[in-house]
């Protein structure tokens, strides 16, 4: 039981973008996808979900292919969570998280006891109930990509890919979105989330996949995949590590040139 995505290539205008990207995604764990800007990681994510038919390589949904499962079945099984996904239609929040339903439902078909049992759910999971007569064009950025992810968490898929659900979040509500995808981890669905913060990448996650330049460079655990050498080579910095109540943290500190020297950036 899991995604498993095997020499994944994939080139978009002209670049290479993925070389031979291997990965699996098993249920009940929160997967990290770590690199800098331009490493191939929503091209990746895009993959994984359906949306990019990939140049080389394959990928199976706990032992079959996307065209084996046909495109209503992928879609329940998968969840996906864009960086842009905000709807410009003039819905209510609760119609808008309704989407989500639609995998379940025949064309044109009634909203069931499940689907309203599902949006009001992942209403309440991503703490929006009080939002739910409201447009999207009347909340915050904040509460907007909270909308958004409630939206993906009401598939109820068996696994879910989300691509930067932290931008444009304060630091309180990263930490509660974090939480939130840890708690529906725990309730068995397979997460793997594309995070900038590394700190909070080593803290949620159970396992990272490491991308630079369409390469996979390291998957494994925070503590072995973000090691002093692979900051320094994938992205340019050193950093401060410390720890707390058990929890290691890192914070990057200084950049760092390609004759190995230091800069504080001040």
């Amino acid at each position: 039981m899991a995604i498993v995505a095997q020499g994944i290539c994939v080139s978009l205008g002209g670049r290479c973008v993925l070389t031979a990207a291997d990965m699996a995604l098993q249920p009940g764990e929160v997967l990290g996808i770590v690199g800098p800007n331009g490493a191939g990681k929503t091209t990746l994510l895009r993959v994984l979900a359906g949306l990019l038919r990939p140049d080389q390589g394959s990928v199976r949904y706990d032992g079959s292919t996307a065209r084996e499962l046909g495109r209503r079945a992928l879609a329940r099984r998968v969840a996906f969570l864009a960086q842009d996904g905000a709807a410009t239609w003039p819905l209510s929040v609760e119609a808008l998280v309704g989407l989500g339903r639609l995998p379940h439902r025949p064309p044109f078909g009634a909203e069931s006891e499940a689907d309203r049992a599902a949006v009001a759910n992942a209403m309440a999971l991503c703490d929006i109930a009080a939002l739910a007569g409201r447009t999207l064009g009347t909340l915050s950025g904040g509460e907007g990509r909270r909308v958004l992810l409630a939206r993906a968490l009401a598939v109820d898929a068996a696994y879910l890919l989300a691509d930067e659900p932290l931008a444009g979040l304060d630091p309180g509500h990263q930490l509660e979105t974090l939480k939130r995808l840890r708690t529906v981890a725990a309730g068995g669905v397979g997460v793997a989330v594309v995070l900038h913060d590394l700190s909070l990448a080593a803290r949620f996650c159970d396992r990272l996949l490491l991308i630079h330049r369409g390469l996979r460079i390291a998957n494994g655990a925070p503590g072995d995949v973000l090691d002093d050498a692979a900051l320094a080579d994938v992205f340019g910095v050193s950093v401060l590590r410390g720890q707390r109540d058990g929890v290691p943290f890192l914070l990057p500190w200084q950049t760092i040139d390609a004759r190995g020297s230091t800069h504080d950036g001040c």
